[in-house]
């Protein structure tokens, strides 16, 4: 969804107060207005209740608290539900005597695109730094997604439990040994690894093996389970991400995106899961998405940005798995898989491979590393058109090499793509402009005979060939394609950083002089003055009003957004007044 149109692109007149009878040159003008506002006022509502965000048909929901550095990233091991109930968190386990020996550190290893942090105590991925990416408000800082700190809380974490359930083997509380290696990738090198050694916790050791890779978002995460107890094991694996339940920093209160985990399997496809309906999901209650596969992948989601952990095999493998779901401390929720290992005979091991993809949402990119993956690009309801579009938009980009001038050019290519049906609705509201002094006539002279009134005008537009809904009707027809290009353009991280020229070095940030939103503003007053203006002065007033109310959103939008409407309204005043001065109505 996005926004429609605006009001002022229509012709007809509105309806006096003092007719009792709609005319049909009412009819269009009436219709803009309700499609118009209906769809503003829905669609914001649609937003904050589909993004966690308060209702204006409910309370608003309290605000969560701020995550505090001395948090624990969980406060218990995950385990697994049954048919009727949904995965669990229980406490963690004191740490095994081995542990005392261990003290927790962190290292810090470097590639060509991530600067990324791991912590002993279970092994987990707590920090990534895009080294490609600046951070979108300072942009002499490059941009965080997991973090562990004051502000945020967000990792990656693995475990085993056993299969009936519990805590007794090691998991992401249990404190390993770094094994030494290199931390940084050097010239020459395409992958840097980083292992980890559990102590012997029930009769079981955890290797833990992530490889960076060159010019790569997704880490490999090799997790050896060792028996070296004198009986056989039957172990799960768990791989989960952990977040708290703050927005991103900065998202505007003008426009949402969703924010939290996601599921996809081949028979429920894409879920996402608002951090709003964990926190309300009551301890046997099922959650509402899918538990068991033995396909698919989970993921946490925020404009721009995802992590997903995936385990299907290229060769189309099945591997069974349990998805799930939760709040594991105040204002923290998990979202993540279990995966059965077997039987794991006394001394023997046995390998699982699995894949972190921790990065920017290139939607070309993300669909070829897993099916599904480039849902977390969120289309909302225009998936259909905004995926055309998108591939329109970087194939430009491929001629023109600046995302700016490709918004540029994709709006001119559906102008031309829809230039016949603008024809049609501009000469009917240039003809609808021509007419308005004798409708004005008869609204003042038949203000009190509605019934011939309505008649009259009825004559009127068949003498002079017009049809009261030609220009409604063809920007209806168009309406999709531009909320769906409106998708397109605050959905892709492309924008992100992208500069157009001058003063716009980030199409996903707002204008910092605001020179495109004026603009934007007085091409809207341009088009008002275009059109037909109603005979009411109190209508006519409130056609001026309009469009500087509804500018207001436009100065704190993204600058690519910005940019896409003033086009879309430049081409559209060049075609009207065109159309108008062939007419010979231009200012009338």
């Amino acid at each position: 969804m996005g926004l429609a149109r605006p009001a002022q692109q229509s012709s007809a007149t509105l309806i006096h107060p003092n007719t009792q009878d709609f005319p049909m040159t009412d009819i269009r003008r009436t219709l803009l207005w309700v499609v118009f506002s209906m769809s503003l006022f829905l669609i914001y509502d649609a937003w904050n209740k589909h993004n966690g965000q308060p209702s204006f048909f409910s309370p608003p929901a309290a605000k969560p608290a701020v995550v505090g550095a001395a948090q624990p990233p969980t406060a218990g091991v995950p385990v697994p539900g049954t048919a009727s109930a949904p995965a669990v968190v229980v406490a963690a386990p004191a740490a095994p005597s081995s542990d005392v020996a261990l003290a927790s550190e962190k290292v810090t290893i470097s590639t060509d695109l991530v600067k990324a942090t791991l912590d002993s105590k279970g092994g987990d991925l707590v920090r990534i730094e895009f080294l490609q990416q600046k951070d979108q408000f300072d942009h002499s800082k490059n941009m965080v997604l997991l973090d562990q700190s004051a502000e945020r809380l967000y990792v990656a974490q693995t475990g085993l439990i056993p299969a009936a359930g519990g805590a007794g083997l090691p998991n992401h509380h249990t404190v390993m040994q770094l094994v030494p290696g290199e931390r940084t990738l050097t010239a020459g090198q395409n992958e840097l690894k980083v292992v980890f050694e559990s102590p012997v916790v029930g009769g079981t050791k955890l290797v833990k093996t992530y490889t960076f890779k060159r010019a790569d978002y997704v880490v490999d995460v090799k997790n050896e389970v060792v028996n070296q107890s004198g009986a056989p094991i039957n172990p799960r694996l768990y791989l989960q991400l952990v977040r708290d339940g703050n927005a991103p920093a900065g998202e505007s209160s003008f426009y949402f995106t969703f924010t939290g985990p996601a599921i996809y399997d081949d028979g429920a496809h894409f879920k996402k899961i608002d951090f709003k309906s964990i926190e309300k999901r009551k301890p046997d209650e099922k959650p509402d998405h899918e538990t068991n596969a033995d396909n698919g992948w989970v993921a946490m989601v925020q404009h721009y940005f995802a992590s997903a952990w995936l385990i299907d095999k290229p060769d189309g493998a099945k591997q069974a798995r349990e998805y799930f779901t939760g709040k594991v401390a105040p204002n923290t929720y998990s979202v993540g898989m279990f995966v059965p290992l077997g039987d794991i005979a006394p001394g023997a091991s046995k390998v699982f491979d699995a894949h972190l993809f921790i990065g920017p949402q290139e939607e070309n990119k993300l669909t070829a590393l897993a099916p599904g993956l480039e849902l977390v690009k969120d289309y909302g309801y225009f998936k259909i058109l905004a995926e055309p579009l998108f591939w329109l938009l970087t194939q430009l980009h491929s001629l023109l090499a600046n995302w700016g001038w490709s918004i540029v050019g994709l709006v001119v290519l559906l102008r031309i793509a829809f230039f016949w049906l603008n024809l049609k609705a501009y000469t009917s509201m240039a003809k609808m402009k021509a007419v308005n002094p004798k409708i004005t006539e008869l609204r003042e002279r038949l203000k009190e005979k509605p019934q011939q009134l309505q008649q009259e005008m009825m004559r009127i537009y068949r003498e002079e060939k017009i049809n009261p809904l030609g220009g409604c009707l063809p920007m209806l027809v168009q309406m999709p394609f531009f909320i769906a290009l409106y998708w397109v353009l605050l959905s892709s991280v492309e924008m992100r950083n992208a500069p157009w020229i001058g003063w716009i070095t980030d199409l996903s940030a707002k204008d910092p002089f605001y020179i495109l939103p004026v603009l934007m503003t007085a091409t809207s007053l341009l088009q008002t003055w275009l059109n037909p203006t109603p005979p009411d002065p109190v209508q006519a007033k409130m056609m001026w009003i309009m469009p500087l109310v509804f500018s207001v959103m436009f100065f704190v939008f993204p600058a690519g957004l910005v940019l896409y409407w003033l086009t879309n309204n430049i081409l559209s005043i060049a075609q009207q007044y065109l159309i108008n001065k062939k007419l010979g109505v231009l200012g009338t």
